[in-house]
């Protein structure tokens, strides 16, 4: 069961680099660096770090960065068909996601905290700091399952956990003969397109 704890991981920002009229690589200033955050109805925090529409990426022009910059106000689905997202989630001291499918090839890294990936069939595997998930195409749930810090006086802290997906587009799976397609009801983003 989740429990509401104050956030104690810090914001993040994300750096974008271009070129100058030399060629020479530079810091993107077209927007913030302060990461943008998305709450969810469970209390999650959704950072867009950034997206592409294309496959391969279009970098001419700072087109992918126009790209991203339109999600910043309509965020995309869970994933885009022809492109893909990196997302970092906050969640909070044992908050559980809803069961969830994508039709993408997920890689899902530990960066705070630990967390339990937990799959249809009940099977579950604990993943810490640096763990990587490689999701494909699957029926899962996350929970954050960080022990609390206790301090000297025996005062629990309750810790939040953070995890980086890069999710890249794939086929419909089909097993047996059954289409598995995308299922995110009840997660709070939007079906992909």
């Amino acid at each position: 069961m989740a429990v509401k704890a104050p956030k104690n991981i810090r914001p993040l920002n994300r750096y974008i680099t271009t070129h100058n009229s030399a060629g020479q690589a530079v810091f993107s200033s077209t927007l913030s660096e302060q990461m943008p955050v998305q709450r969810l109805a469970d209390g999650a925090d959704f950072s867009l770090a950034y997206t592409s529409d294309h496959f391969p990426a279009q970098l001419n022009n700072e087109a992918d960065i126009s790209e991203y910059s339109a999600y910043l106000s309509t965020p995309p689905g869970i994933t885009i068909s022809t492109g893909n997202v990196c997302r970092i989630v906050d969640m909070q001291p044992g908050a559980l996601s809803p069961m969830h499918r994508t039709v993408s090839l997920d890689y899902g890294v530990v960066l705070e905290g630990e967390v339990e990936l937990v799959l249809d069939s009940g099977e579950t595997r604990l993943l810490k700091r640096g763990d990587v998930a490689v999701q494909r195409g699957t029926n899962h749930a996350w929970r954050n399952v960080t022990p609390d810090l206790v301090d000297e006086k025996g005062r629990r802290e309750p810790q939040w956990a953070r995890m980086l997906y890069v999710l890249a587009p794939a086929t419909e799976m089909e097993v047996g003969g059954k289409k598995l397609g995308e299922v995110v009801d009840g997660i709070g983003v939007r079906a992909s397109t």
